[in-house]
C-alpha cells in the first residue's frame, strides 16, 4: 500500500516503531471533534474525551457534519486530535499574556484558528492567513460559525509579513507538507514521492526565513507538520534555531505518555504517530526568538472610518456588545473590528484583509439590515432579536435557504435557532418571510438516509461539560 521508499526511511528512524505504524495507516481514522463552549455545554453521547484538548471528544461514529443543524451553528468544529496538542503549546508557553498579537499563517480550513481563536479570547485578537485565495472563503466562514469576534482574516504571501517587523507575539506555522500522517488517505498515498518531500522542506525553510522578522523579541512561534520526515520536521527547526540563535522550549508533556519526544542535536519536538496515539500523524516544535529585534512602533496613523451617528451607535449598543472603541462604519456597513482601530489600520495598510471583524447591519436609505455573522457572534445580545425555534426539519430547511412558513411570528427581522443556538435571521414581512442565510453558504446534499436519527441525538443527549 505504501511506497518504497516511506517504507524504508520510516524503519530508519528508531523513535517510530514502524510496524505498528503501518498497521494502524491501514486502519480507519479516528473522528474527533472540538466543542465551542461559549455556544454549547454538552458533550457527545458515548464520546472519549481528547486527552491534551479540555473540549476535545472522539466519536465512536462519523455522522454526516453538513446534516447537523449545530455544525453550523459553530457549537463544534471536526478537527484531528493531533494537532489538538497546539493548546498544550499554547498555554505553556504563553501562559496569562494579556495583549497577545497572534498569527496562524496557514490557516484554512480553519481548525487551529478557531482553536487559537478560542485560547486567546478577550486577551487579544488573531491574524488568520490563508495564501490561497481558493481557501480563503472556507476560512472566513468557519471563523464566522465559530463566532468570537478576535479574528482577522487575511489572504497574503507569508513574504507580506516579514514587513511588520517585531509585531507578533506568536506565530503558528502549520507548514505545507508531504502528507505522510495523513496515509490513511489513498490520495494522501497517490500524491507522495522522495522528490515532493524535498520540495516541501525547501518552501518551508522560505516560508520560515519570510515570517521570522514579523516575531518579536522573545516571542514564540509554533511549528507543525502532518509528515513523518525528519528533513521537513526536527532538522527545519534545527536549521531555523542555529541560523537565528533561538531557543527551543520544551513544554511538559509528562501526561501524556503516547506522545514521542524527539530529540534532535538540542532541538525537542513532539511526534504523533498512528498505533501509539490515537489520531493522525503531526509533529509539532516551540522556539522562542532570542535576538534583540526593532518593533514596529504603531501611531498617527491615518483613519478613513467614518464616525458612527447617534442612530448608529444606538443600535450597535443594542443589538450587541461590542465596545464602542471598536465600532466602525464603512461604506454603508457598520461593524466591529477585531483587535483595537490602531491595530487593525496598521494591518490594513500591510496585508490584504478579507474579514475584519463581525459586520453587524448595513444601512441604506434608512433600511437597517442586520448581518448573518452578527447571529452567530458571541458579541450579539441575547436580547436582542424575537427568536424562533425550529425542529430538526425546520433547521435544514432553512439551511438549504428554501422558502418557509412558520406562523403565529411578529413582523420584522427574528433569529431562528435550533436546540436553542441560533442558526441566522430571517425576515417576516406578513405575507412571506424572507431567508436570510447566507446563498454561499446553504445545503446543497440531499441527506444521507438515516443520519436524521444519528444527529437528532448524538451531541444533544451527551453529558454536560464540566
Amino acid at each position: 500500500m505504501f511506497p518504497e521508499e516511506f517504507r524504508k526511511r520510516i524503519k530508519l528512524q528508531e523513535y517510530i516503531n514502524d510496524d505498528a505504524l503501518f498497521r494502524a495507516l491501514e486502519e480507519p481514522s479516528p473522528v474527533s471533534i472540538r466543542i465551542n463552549p461559549q455556544k454549547w455545554i454538552r458533550q457527545p453521547m458515548n464520546a472519549e474525551p481528547v486527552p491534551w484538548c479540555k473540549d476535545g471528544f472522539y466519536l465512536d461514529f462519523r455522522p454526516s457534519f453538513t446534516a447537523d443543524p449545530l455544525f453550523h451553528s459553530g457549537c463544534y468544529y471536526p478537527q484531528e486530535a493531533s494537532s489538538m496538542f497546539l493548546e498544550q503549546v499554547f498555554i505553556q508557553t504563553i501562559g496569562n499574556k494579556e495583549c497577545i498579537r497572534a498569527l496562524d499563517l496557514c490557516g484554512a480550513p480553519g481548525g487551529k484558528s478557531t482553536h487559537l481563536s478560542a485560547l486567546i479570547g478577550d486577551r487579544g485578537f488573531l491574524v488568520a492567513n490563508e495564501v490561497i485565495r481558493t481557501r480563503v472563503a472556507i476560512l472566513s466562514e468557519n471563523i464566522t460559525k465559530w463566532g468570537i469576534g478576535n479574528t482577522i482574516v487575511t489572504n497574503n504571501d507569508p513574504s507580506a509579513f516579514g514587513n511588520l517587523k517585531g509585531y507578533f507575539d506568536v506565530i503558528v506555522v502549520d507548514a505545507p507538507c508531504s502528507g505522510e500522517g495523513m496515509f490513511r488517505d489513498p490520495i494522501a498515498v497517490r500524491e507522495w514521492s522522495p522528490g515532493k518531500t524535498l520540495l516541501c522542506a525547501q518552501r518551508q525553510k522560505r516560508i520560515l526565513t519570510d515570517i521570522w522578522p514579523a516575531l518579536k523579541e522573545g516571542g514564540i512561534l509554533i511549528y507543525s507538520t502532518c509528515t513523518f520526515n525528519p528533513a521537513e520536521n526536527e532538522e527545519n527547526v534545527k536549521w531555523l534555531a542555529t541560523k537565528e540563535k533561538a531557543e527551543c522550549l520544551i513544554p511538559d508533556k509528562a501526561q501524556f505518555n503516547d506522545i514521542k519526544d524527539i530529540d534532535y542535536q538540542g532541538i525537542t519536538g513532539y511526534g504523533f504517530y498512528p498505533g501509539k496515539t490515537k489520531g493522525e500523524g503531526f509533529f509539532i516544535s516551540v522556539i522562542r526568538k532570542t535576538k534583540k529585534t526593532g518593533e514596529i512602533q504603531i501611531k498617527n496613523l491615518k483613519n478613513p472610518f467614518k464616525r458612527l451617528n447617534k442612530e448608529d451607535l444606538i443600535t450597535a449598543d443594542k443589538w450587541t456588545v461590542f465596545s464602542k472603541e471598536n465600532l466602525v462604519s464603512s461604506g454603508n456597513d457598520v461593524y466591529s473590528v477585531a483587535g483595537n482601530i490602531n491595530d487593525y489600520l496598521f494591518l490594513s495598510q500591510n496585508c490584504k484583509i478579507i474579514k475584519g471583524g463581525t459586520r453587524i447591519c448595513s444601512v441604506k436609505n434608512k433600511k437597517i439590515i442586520p448581518y448573518h455573522e452578527m447571529a452567530l457572534s458571541t458579541g450579539l445580545r441575547k436580547e436582542a432579536f424575537f427568536t424562533a425555534e425550529l425542529d430538526y426539519n425546520q433547521a435544514v430547511s432553512y439551511l438549504r435557504r428554501d422558502n418557509m412558513v412558520l406562523p403565529d411570528l411578529p413582523k420584522g427581522w427574528l433569529i431562528v435557532t435550533y436546540k436553542g443556538v441560533n442558526l441566522g435571521f430571517i425576515n417576516n414581512i406578513g405575507n412571506r418571510i424572507n431567508n436570510y442565510y447566507p446563498v454561499e453558504w446553504r445545503i446543497r446534499m440531499s441527506i444521507p438516509e438515516g443520519s436524521k436519527e444519528k444527529i437528532l441525538n448524538w451531541i444533544t443527549d451527551g453529558k454536560s461539560i464540566t
